[in-house]
């Protein structure tokens, strides 16, 4: 296997191997600045991490065929990961809101080791339901910032990369691999259903 694809699979599949403690846990772990902290953010909390990987990832292995079709998922999980985020600056919260972030990644990860196919617009419906979660955990923390916008700019910046990292692994194990893409998404699986056990 290339060293390229060899790291990015180690990378979408790292959370299985990172304690729960290590997610997304609020407004005192992070500063928000500048576009740049925005940008890194995604980074940090290791559950918003996963999903973006995991939706890029899922995208390209369940494709047809290469085109628009690909784009509908992390499309979908960008714009509607923005609308949350705006919701949270404005202060109106959705319910259930970490258990959801959870719920996703358990959803996501087995709908990429399964390889599920669903049709586009329920795709994009179903991971823009997501996407509002994990943007209203980004805008509650950015209530209080003064740069708050370009903190956005930054976090859309980089939840678009990692879409497109997703996207290229994926596209590469179509046919390369049948595991590995399970493997990864197991791992997702996993740490959402850990992160899901400590809301019992």
């Amino acid at each position: 296997m290339h060293p390229a694809l060899r790291n990015a699979l180690v990378l979408i599949a790292a959370p299985a191997l990172s304690t729960a403690s290590m997610a997304h846990s609020g407004v005192e772990n992070h500063v928000h600045s500048s576009f740049l902290a925005g940008l890194v953010h995604p980074f940090l909390g290791v559950d918003h991490l996963a999903a973006m990987l995991a939706v890029g990832l899922w995208s390209a292995l369940t494709a047809r065929r290469a085109g628009p079709e690909l784009l509908w998922g992390p499309l979908a999980f960008a714009n509607f990961l923005l609308l949350g985020a705006l919701l949270g600056l404005q202060g109106i919260t959705l319910p259930a809101m970490e258990p959801m972030v959870a719920t996703s990644l358990l959803a996501v990860g087995l709908l990429v080791v399964t390889r599920a196919q669903l049709p586009t617009q329920v795709s994009a419906f179903l991971l823009g339901g997501f996407a509002l979660f994990h943007g209203q955990a980004h805008g509650l923390e950015l209530a209080q910032s003064t740069h708050a916008f370009q903190v956005l700019a930054g976090m859309f910046t980089a939840t678009a990369l990692l879409h497109a990292v997703g996207l290229a692994v994926g596209w590469k194990l179509r046919s390369a691999s049948v595991w590995l893409p399970r493997i990864a998404g197991g791992a997702v699986a996993a740490l959402g259903s850990a992160l899901l056990l400590q809301f019992d």
